[in-house]
């Protein structure tokens, strides 16, 4: 299962960009939300000059099914997504 709805149309670098960034609003503090950003961010970077279809296919798919697992283990944690261990909805904290 995917982090989020429409990860199965990710195809090019930047709608992976997006998707993962999206992905990090789901975060539960502020704090994972800054550091995935950065990662996120420097993994487009560190990548961007990658030109083989097939090799921006796989990275794409790798960096979803990480997206997934990393969502997964603090929504385990936390009960839901947008919430920290508090059960406070982080989208109220701008």
């Amino acid at each position: 299962m995917a982090p989020l709805p429409g990860a199965e149309l990710v195809r090019t670098p930047v709608q992976l960009y997006r998707y993962l960034l999206r992905c990090c609003k789901l975060l539960p503090s502020p704090a994972m939300q800054t550091h995935y950003r950065h990662t996120v961010r420097q993994s487009y970077n560190s990548h961007a000059d990658e030109d083989d279809p097939e090799r921006i296919r796989m990275i794409v798919q790798r960096a979803i099914s990480d997206a997934d697992w990393i969502l997964n283990k603090y929504i385990k944690k936390t009960g839901s997504p947008g919430q920290d261990e508090t059960g406070q909805n982080n989208s109220d904290r701008r």
